[in-house]
Formats: C-alpha cells, structure tokens, sequence
C-alpha cells in the first residue's frame, strides 16, 4: 500500500519472508459482546503506524493536524487492525482476516493468537466473509504458502473478486500493485473450489447479509448483523482514521479505486449510522472498534461501546 505507513513500503515487505507475528501479549486480543441471540467477538490482529497526511489529502493538510490534536493523537497514529468472529448455531464466521505476514514482522499478523485467546482454532472456522481484498483484510487468508483457514468457505463479492482476477495481467488501477499479494493469499483457496461469490444485496446465512459499498475498491461490501431489535454493520474499509474521516468524509483517500464515489459511501454510511443508531464494527477504529456514530452538528463524532463484562452492547 504504497506510502500508506510511516515505514517504507519495501521495508515492510522485505521482511515478510522472516516475519513473525505482531506480539500483543501484553494487551488483550479480544472481546467478546452480545448482538440480540448472536456472540461477537472482536479479535485484534494488532496495529499498523499511519501517517495521515500521506493517506488523506484534504483542500487544507493543516487540517489534518488539528483533528488529531483535538483527538490527542500522534502521527503516525498506531492504527488498530480489527476483525470479527460471529458464532451462529454450527457456524463460526469470521469476517476479515488482518493482515498475516503482509506487513512484516512488527505488524499484524496476530489474528490467529487472538482467536486462540479467545477460544477457538483456525480449524473450526466455517466461513470467512471479506470486506474487500486489500492486505491488511484478506493478508491473513494464508500464511507461509498455507491455508491458515482449511476447513472455511471463503465469501467475497463478484464484482470484487472479478477485479483483482484482472489485476494480474495490469498495474494501471491505483494502489493495485501494492495490493496484488492480498489476492495471491486468496488463490489456494479459489484453486480449491473454497471461494463462494455473490452479487447484489442478499442473504448468506439467517441473519447475516450484504450491502453493496462499491468506491473503496470495486466491490467493497459490508455485512449486516441482524437478530431481534439489535443490529451491527461490519464497516471494512469505510473508515481508517475516525478522528480524521468522520470530520471530513469527503477527505480523499490515497487507497480508493473511486475516490468520488468512495466519499460519496462514506457520507451516506455516517449519515445512515447517525440516524439510525445501530452499531458498527470498523476494521481500523481502535480496538475493539464497537460502538455507534452519533451527529454533532454537521460532522460525526464516534461512540465506543461500554466495557462490559456481561458482554452487554448499551
């Protein structure tokens, strides 16, 4: 992801061959809450620095500045890497898989220890759903050239999956290049017949369905969490530094395929969170990433779930 970190990018690939995963034990990996009859838990696969003047590039870049200050947060700011593990019946469905090795040995790659704290082995994985294929979303598909996911059915959109499919014969779309290894992670998968696609708004599973994002890559989705009055949208990529992005969703994004049309989702997902008051789970807010948008006059302030050892989403 070309000048997205503070580190060099060829830094942080030149270390994958020797990485190991990003060591978080002295934080917690997990957490676990209540979504109406289905247990989420949050899983971290630990965090990455980004520079926010080199991914967002407002009219004004003192901007920029202000709203972290205002946030009391540093550049580059340590940004969480998150993903999801919801439990529905027999099925263990995990949505994201961080980054794996893509980033090197001093970040990520800590999924699967996380998942272990909390309880479970990648082995009784049932179903993994991507947000989209970018390296710190589908990165954590394979590790070392294995399938860290045997026994999963990989669920990703058509059009997203078409996309990257072409993306091996160019490097004209941009940020494809940098991204190419997220797709390679997915291929033994997809050689296996493991990989489902689908198209449009639907159903996966009772309970679980889709909403077409498309901006960010081609076909960024996001996934719905339904049961009796709660609900909870798994946001991917639809914002990566709140203090920044929920000011200024119209802020250009050095990783959108369609910038135009990525800001237009963003604005029209804060809007929808903030008037709707159903929970969101985002990929890159700190860790766990739970909690709701909430308008302030005409920008978006972010509202983390309280702790609660019951679980409890309010």
């Amino acid at each position: 992801m070309k000048r997205f970190f503070k580190y060099p990018i060829i830094f942080i690939f030149l270390n994958i061959l020797s990485s190991n995963a990003q060591v978080i034990n002295n934080q917690s990996g997990y957490y676990r809450f209540q979504v109406g009859a289905f247990e989420v838990t949050a899983l971290s696969d630990g965090t990455v620095p980004v520079d926010a003047h080199q991914l967002l590039h407002p009219e004004d870049p003192a901007r920029i500045d202000k709203l972290l200050a205002e946030a009391f947060i540093e550049s580059p700011a340590e940004t969480s890497i998150n993903a999801y593990l919801i439990k529905s019946g027999s099925r263990l469905i995990l949505v994201d898989t961080g980054a794996g090795e893509l980033f090197g040995a001093d970040h990520g790659g800590a999924l699967t220890s996380s998942l272990k704290a909390a309880g479970y082995l990648p082995e009784q994985i049932t179903d993994i759903l991507l947000t989209h294929i970018h390296v710190d979303h589908s990165g954590g598909l394979t590790v070392k050239n294995k399938q860290v996911f045997p026994n999963a059915t990989i669920h990703v959109n058509k059009k997203e999956l078409d996309f990257w499919s072409g993306q091996e014969k160019t490097t004209a779309t941009p940020g494809a290049t940098v991204n190419k290894p997220a797709f390679a992670v997915l291929k033994p998968y997809i050689n296996q017949e493991k990989v489902r696609t689908f198209s449009g708004n639907v159903e996966l599973f009772p309970g679980v369905s889709t909403l077409e994002y498309f901006g960010h890559t081609p076909g960024h989705t996001v996934y719905v969490l339904e049961s009796g009055k709660d609900k909870l949208l798994f946001w991917g990529d639809l914002i990566h530094i709140a203090a920044v992005q929920l000011s200024g969703p119209e802020i250009s994004n050095d990783y959108d395929t369609d910038k135009q049309k990525a800001a237009i989702q963003r604005q029209k997902a804060y809007a929808d969170a903030a008037k709707s008051g159903y929970l969101i789970a985002a990929d890159h807010i700190s860790f766990p990433g739970i909690g709701r948008i909430k308008a302030k006059g005409n920008v978006f302030e972010f509202v983390a779930v309280p702790y609660s050892v019951l679980g409890r989403n309010k």
